[in-house]
């Protein structure tokens, strides 16, 4: 499963950017059967992290109510160049992590 981190591509020292990020996760609450009468386990994102050069920026952990594919909008104000680092884990084990660059140009 992949993400996005999207940002602004260069953003002045002290500007207020906006940052998303999407996460391709199925998302499964337990409740959804398949055809054959048999439950669909619970698979949701347990919890999500992001972080800007270390200091964390975002902690959060999801449930059944976040639908596939989640989607999640910010906004944050950034001094220096760095990198955003979001990392999550899932119901069964699974890990992810994905990073973006961000490079303050010279105003």
């Amino acid at each position: 499963m992949g993400a996005r981190i999207l940002i602004p591509p260069s953003p002045k020292a002290g500007d207020v950017i906006d940052v998303r990020i999407l996460i391709q996760h199925p998302m499964e609450t337990g409740f959804r059967h398949e055809l054959s009468g048999a439950a669909v386990p619970k698979n949701v994102i347990r919890s999500l992290k992001l972080e800007f050069n270390t200091e964390v920026l975002l902690e959060a952990e999801l449930g059944t109510g976040t639908a596939a594919n989640p989607f999640l909008q910010f906004q944050t104000k950034v001094f220096e160049s760095g990198w955003f680092v979001l990392s999550w884990e899932d119901d069964v084990g699974v890990k992810g992590i994905e990073r973006a660059l961000c490079s303050i140009r010279n105003a």
